[in-house]
């Protein structure tokens, strides 16, 4: 109760107060802009965040990053374009139910989905922070060294059919880190006696140019569209008594939410789909599924919006982020001197209950801005994707250049925007270089200060929590590389299956044309035959 109350103060303050409101708003307003999103958006912002202090940097971009998912789901209902990459399950039953005019029912639905699956799973990781409290310090070197190599490693083969692309990304996020000087003996690498790498890669200055930079170029790239929006009319408070008759549905899809979101690497998508999979395996109408089916956008919404709070356990418990957006919060701490991971539930665990009281407290705000702004939220729709690129790419520069005062950086920037936006042009995956730059470095201290303990191999793994890691690496390698050989005996079995099939027709058309041939060689015979030709004498 005191953990509570302290958390509580620490709240009160005018500056947090305006910087929930300001996340909560903002978030809103980037996720309902197609082609921004949040990591556009807090990338940008990261820069600003390092004067501020720690609950209100977190708190603006935890803001931007729970609230933006509710934002996305409006264009992505109205005019069948996802404003962020997780709306874009909201598009399958949440457009068909507008083109026959339920828009507003769609919308309140998302709403009050969202709010259900953002508030159930802040509830249960407040419930379970004191468990996690105890868990923490049985995390030792050796333990977060295997936890970050197994979330490199969950990154890679959640690209399915892109696994070694992530791999190579990965690596290449991990050399990234290493150039400039290394952590114990303060020896140079990778500098190529070029004074500005000596200080290394800066983690904010990729972060914006594979991010940020990047879309801006897609979006200077891309043609404007006009869009025609309909004013919604009625209340928006329909969505609640729905949701409430699908009391299990939202249960479950939040718990999956949950769940995918602690692991590192999985995310959004895998709980979406997981959830919405099991919605149509139990529903009573699953041809429904697809064409404005209500279960489908229930499943899709409450799954997406408990992830955010979820995602934060690796972050704040052992201080390994699972993505992208956590990866980018990461930095903030470290500016501040706030080192997450098991020293943070022991000494700070008032500032963890704040955060996640944060995040209720945003959930509320965001509904009730919802609720009442809808009409004029959905006209930021219109805004023309170039004027969009051209913002984007100077408040990049801008952010870049404040770093550090350096023009290198604002080059080094450039160069990354320019590789970013080459590799969504190619659909490669960009994430695994950030989350690559950021476990790499844990993983280099982690391992140097465990291998000081260790005679052996299997000395390395001779505790419980170290040995339940070690076997998860090696399940899940052996799960993928049998996903990988599955796939690949499927493949071949197709190509012979369509081989065969041309090959058996190709034999077919070959036996006809020998027939026809020799039937046509018979004939020409009997046509020039003496005996078949007519008597020309009269007899």
């Amino acid at each position: 109760m005191d953990i509570l109350l302290s958390a509580l103060e620490t709240l009160a303050r005018w500056d947090v107060a305006l910087a929930l409101l300001v996340g909560s708003v903002g978030g809103v307003l980037i996720g309902a802009i197609p082609g921004v999103g949040p990591a556009v958006a807090i990338a940008i912002l990261l820069p600003a965040t390092f004067s501020m202090d720690p609950i209100v940097g977190l708190t603006v971009l935890l803001g931007i990053y729970g609230s933006s998912m509710y934002g996305g789901s409006i264009p992505a209902i109205l005019i069948n374009t996802p404003g962020t990459a997780v709306n874009a399950l909201t598009t399958y039953d949440g457009h068909p139910m507008t083109t026959r005019g339920e828009a507003r029912r769609a919308i309140s639905l998302a709403y009050s989905s969202s709010f259900f699956g953002g508030v159930f799973s802040v509830i249960c990781l407040i419930l379970f922070a004191p468990t996690l409290a105890r868990v923490a310090p049985m995390f030792g070197s050796r333990e977060i060294f295997l936890a970050a190599l197994l979330g490199i490693i969950l990154v890679v083969t959640a690209h399915r059919r892109q696994s070694l692309i992530a791999a190579a990304m990965a690596s290449f996020g991990i050399w990234l880190n290493t150039i400039g000087l290394e952590p114990v003996k303060y020896t140079k690498r990778y500098t190529f006696e070029q004074s500005w790498l000596s200080s290394g890669v800066n983690l904010i200055v990729v972060v914006l140019g594979l991010f940020a930079i990047s879309q801006a170029f897609v979006l200077l790239m891309s043609e404007d569209e006009k869009v025609r929006l309909t004013r919604l009319k009625g209340s928006f408070f329909q969505g609640f008594r729905e949701l409430a008759r699908h009391p299990r549905l939202a249960s479950v899809s939040a718990g999956l939410g949950v769940v995918m979101g602690m692991i590192p690497g999985v995310g959004e998508f895998t709980a979406q789909f997981m959830s919405y999979t099991y919605a149509q395996k139990t529903s009573k109408r699953p041809e429904d599924f697809g064409h404005g089916s209500s279960e489908g956008l229930i499943a899709a919404e409450t799954s997406n919006n408990a992830v955010p709070a979820a995602a934060m356990v690796p972050l704040l418990a052992l201080g390994i982020p699972g993505e992208a957006l956590t990866a980018m919060m990461l930095s903030v701490f470290y500016v501040h001197n706030v080192i997450p991971g098991p020293g943070l539930f022991q000494n700070r665990m008032d500032f963890v209950v704040a955060l996640y009281v944060a995040l209720l407290i945003l959930n509320v705000l965001v509904l009730v801005f919802l609720l009442f702004a809808t009409n004029q939220l959905i006209k930021v729709v219109r805004i023309p994707n170039r004027f969009l690129g051209m913002c984007v790419l100077i408040l990049s520069f801008v952010g870049v250049y404040s770093l550090r005062n350096s023009a290198s950086d604002c080059a080094l920037a450039a160069a990354f925007g320019v590789l970013g936006y080459v590799l969504k042009r190619l659909s490669l995956p960009v994430v695994p270089i950030i989350l690559g730059m950021v476990l790499g470095g844990i993983m280099e201290v982690k391992l140097r200060a465990g291998m000081a303990r260790v005679k052996s191999p299997l000395d390395f793994i001779d505790r419980p929590i170290a040995m339940i890691l070690f076997l998860l690496i090696v399940l899940v390698l052996a799960l993928h590389f049998t996903r990988v050989l599955r796939d690949h005996k499927e493949r071949k079995a197709r190509e012979w299956s369509i081989s065969h099939a041309s090959t058996s027709f190709a034999s077919r058309l070959y036996r006809r044309r020998v027939t026809l041939s020799k039937v046509r060689a018979r004939r020409l015979r009997a046509k020039r035959s003496p005996f078949s030709r007519p008597s020309t004498d009269g007899k």
